[in-house]
């Protein structure tokens, strides 16, 4: 009953975090980042009302996503290759959440084209600056942005960020501001409404949904730690 008990739990923080910022629960929607973890954990947490999970290598993904029930939604939230952008768009994720550069979004609007789809991306921000982190800075994000947005073929719903690692979670808020502003910036230039901010994760969600996040991306906080191979 672990994961159930812990979804539980994460799913009351997520409501009083809201209701602090005077939001409402339904207003974020939590996605159980599953990458590392066996179907059958993520079997545990379908059972208990879970069905968005997230996964950060395609691979990984393509070999899940089959084992699960239909009506389950997937997000890809790792870094994509320019080269494995068709298998991507191939295998059907409802959101595409780490759009790093204007030249991955090219390579998505074109194959988009190819494929006869309109593809819901995120747009990564570097929003501290770490030189070793993917993602648009602000600046780049706005002298790029009439290019970004006349693409054919893409939704860009919003902007996602992994800020630097804190250990006390209310040093992330900063961070968590920041993408807020930007996203308010960018939507008074138009033309595009911007309503997601995926940001927060395991150990800092609750300062993200104060500061506005609509999705949190939470793993080890259900599944456990990960082991990784």
């Amino acid at each position: 009953m672990y994961i159930q008990d812990q979804l539980e739990e994460i799913r009351s923080a997520i409501a009083a975090a809201a209701t602090r910022a005077g939001r409402t629960a339904d207003s974020i929607t939590l996605l159980a980042v599953s990458k590392t973890f066996p179907v059958s954990d993520i079997m545990q947490a379908y059972a208990d009302g879970q069905r968005i999970f997230g996964e950060n290598r395609l691979q990984e993904a393509m070999e899940k996503m089959p084992q699960l029930p239909r009506d389950c939604e997937w997000h890809l939230i790792g870094p994509l290759q320019r080269n494995k952008v068709r298998k991507a768009l191939e295998q059907g994720f409802a959101l595409i959440q780490a759009v790093d550069s204007l030249k991955l979004a090219s390579a998505i609007s074109r194959i988009a084209g190819e494929l006869g789809k309109t593809v819901r991306i995120l747009l990564e921000v570097n929003i501290d600056g770490e030189s070793s982190k993917h993602g648009f800075t602000p600046a780049q994000l706005e002298t790029e942005w009439e290019t970004l947005t006349a693409l054919p073929g893409l939704d860009i719903r919003g902007l996602m960020c992994i800020p630097a690692p804190v250990e006390n979670p209310e040093e992330a808020r900063p961070a968590f501001a920041a993408l807020r502003h930007l996203a308010e910036q960018l939507r008074k230039r138009g033309p595009l409404p911007l309503p997601e901010l995926s940001m927060g994760m395991s150990h800092d969600f609750s300062v993200a949904v104060e500061e506005g996040a609509t999705i949190v991306r939470v793993g080890s906080a259900i599944f456990g730690k990960r082991e990784y191979r």
